[in-house]
């Protein structure tokens, strides 16, 4: 049955207003996952969402209408304050159609994620070119119960603040710090890169791995391949 849902957040980023904007209306590759750049004229990108307001740098909300009223909005207040910082107010509103419990502890886990993803863009790569990569495991045990707790103790990570060097066949060893770990997520920051890994298996979906990765000689097809044969190697 369908039923209307909304995801209300208040954050605190070390960026200003402007940074904030351009994060989310044109620079998403560098902390959630590549969209299209929004139209401020309200025209519907190939996915048919639209802007409804465009003022930046404070103000955007991008909704998508559906058959049989079903929608869904994603809204940003952004103002600054005095002492550099920025607050960003976001509401994601619509209708889940199936499931509904499942599908709003998922969205609301992963918008604390990316809203975190989003802070640590704009504090230290803001503006920087980027390249995005992801690779999913293959086979049921990627989904299993426990699938996380595997991608953990593969990775070594314990708490936030650790250290952690991670060896991908292929590529440099992976030198950073752990910036966010719950039971579902994983997040490590290097000096040029984001490393975003999702737990996914209580909601029905596989573990999966999207990094962003901000060194001006990243090679999309070879970290790509590089980090689908080290999480297929986890879950073999």
């Amino acid at each position: 049955m369908s039923k209307n849902f909304e995801i209300r957040r208040e954050v605190v980023l070390a960026a200003t207003p402007g940074q904030v904007f351009a994060a989310v209306t044109g620079g998403t590759s560098g902390w959630l996952f590549p969209t299209a750049q929004p139209s401020p004229d309200g025209t519907p990108d190939e996915e048919g969402n639209r802007v409804v307001t465009w003022e930046p740098p404070n103000h955007l909300l991008v909704r998508t209408d559906g058959a049989d009223g079903w929608f869904n909005a994603l809204e940003h207040i952004i103002e600054g304050e005095d002492n550099g910082t920025t607050v960003v107010r976001y509401v994601h509103s619509g209708i889940f159609v199936d499931d509904w419990d499942t599908q709003f502890d998922g969205a609301g886990k992963h918008t604390d994620f990316y809203l975190h993803s989003l802070g640590q863009y704009v504090r230290h790569f803001a503006g920087r070119p980027v390249t995005y990569v992801a690779a999913d495991p293959e086979g049921p045990a990627a989904r299993a119960p426990g699938a996380t707790e595997v991608l953990r103790k593969t990775l070594g990570v314990r708490a936030v603040g650790d250290r952690v060097l991670i060896d991908v066949p292929g590529l440099d060893p992976v030198d950073g710090e752990v910036d966010y770990l719950t039971e579902h997520f994983i997040g490590i920051r290097s000096a040029d890169a984001l490393y975003r890994f999702y737990g996914r298996e209580s909601w029905g979906a596989p573990v999966s791995a999207a990094h962003h990765l901000f060194a001006a000689d990243a090679d999309a097809e070879k970290a790509t391949n590089a980090w689908q044969s080290w999480i297929n190697s986890s879950y073999a």
